[in-house]
């Protein structure tokens, strides 16, 4: 009782602190807007200054909007498939998800397609990864516990396929024009997100966020036998298919907008554990909520530290890597 107690106080605290967060990176910039000009055009009354209501509803809104959306969606991913697979290891791009939106999004960029196709493309070959790793697997997810080593491992292959494609297309692109746009959009970034990237990428992730949501109850008997598990009422291989194609579909809708973004799938879920236990009730909505703010806080300081932006991926590898050393030294290992 008192660690639920404990529970639903760390995620009020956390939800307020990440409006807060919201609220100071919507102010945040290189063109500071107070905090009472954004609360006045959020309310729909305008603003005194010139082309503040521009920046705050047209630039730093979506941006903000998809950065919280995108950490929560990572983190949710990277808890799910930690539990799933058993490994402490295990991040979004487990099966290729990542590597082939990177693929699809490259692609896309080589061909000179317009935002909307290059978003398309990289969203279509994310989910095609995953549907390749089911191929090799031959099976939904899997049988017995031998055949999520076997998703693992084709997971492993086809992303090695998908990193391969990917540089042939960087070894065949122009390098004065075409290769500095695909390296620039490998490293993960949210300053092309408008509201029209975020109505084609925002759909799949909020529904693949609520999937793993509601399956938090059923994640706990991923490490049991078919026989335990349908002893408690789970079909254990749905389970596990309907988790990876959520976990995929998030991974591919934030590599298609974005990029590609590290470290929030592996950190976030391993903060949780440290705070409420392996209990996936708790440990999926707090990785949630912290992931959007992680993401949020992180994507700030990368638009606001220096007048030229930073790939946030290279912020949250800098900032991650640190962390997760700490939280090895704290935890003495880590276990799920």
């Amino acid at each position: 009782m008192k660690l639920d107690v404990k529970f639903k106080y760390w995620m009020i605290a956390s939800t307020v602190i990440l409006i807060v967060i919201a609220l100071f990176a919507l102010c945040a910039g290189q063109f500071q807007v107070p905090a009472d000009q954004v609360l006045s055009i959020l309310a729909g009354k305008g603003s005194t200054l010139k082309n503040a209501e521009t920046v705050i509803r047209q630039v730093r809104l979506p941006r903000i909007l998809f950065s919280m959306l995108a950490g929560a969606g990572l983190a949710a991913a990277g808890a799910a498939f930690q539990s799933l697979f058993s490994n402490p290891l295990a991040t979004p791009d487990t099966l290729g998800t990542a590597n082939g939106a990177s693929f699809g999004a490259a692609l896309g960029i080589l061909l000179g397609m317009s935002s909307a196709g290059i978003q398309l493309s990289a969203m279509f070959f994310g989910i095609l990864a995953v549907l390749l790793v089911f191929l090799v697997t031959r099976t939904a997810a899997g049988q017995n516990k031998g055949s999520i080593i076997m998703v693992i491992l084709a997971g492993l292959v086809i992303s090695s396929l998908f990193s391969a494609l990917v540089t042939l297309i960087k070894y065949v692109a122009d390098p004065n024009n075409i290769l500095p746009v695909i390296t620039f959009w490998l490293m993960g970034s949210f300053s092309s997100v408008t509201f029209k990237s975020l109505q084609i990428g925002a759909p799949l992730i909020i529904i693949g966020v609520l999937i793993l949501f509601f399956l938090r109850y059923r994640m706990n008997a991923m490490s049991l036998s078919n026989d335990e598990a349908k002893s408690l009422g789970v079909n254990l291989p749905l389970t596990r298919s309907i988790i990876i194609i959520s976990a995929a579909a998030i991974t591919a809708s934030v590599v298609a907008i974005c990029g590609v973004i590290g470290w929030v799938g592996l950190l976030i879920p391993h903060i949780a554990r440290m705070l409420f236990g392996n209990d996936n009730r708790r440990v999926l909505p707090a990785s949630i909520v912290f992931g959007a703010e992680f993401m949020l806080i992180t994507d700030t300081i990368a638009r606001c530290v220096s007048n030229a932006e930073i790939p946030v991926s290279i912020l949250t590898a800098v900032i991650g890597a640190p962390v997760f050393i700490i939280l090895l030294r704290k935890t003495g290992g880590i276990r799920i």
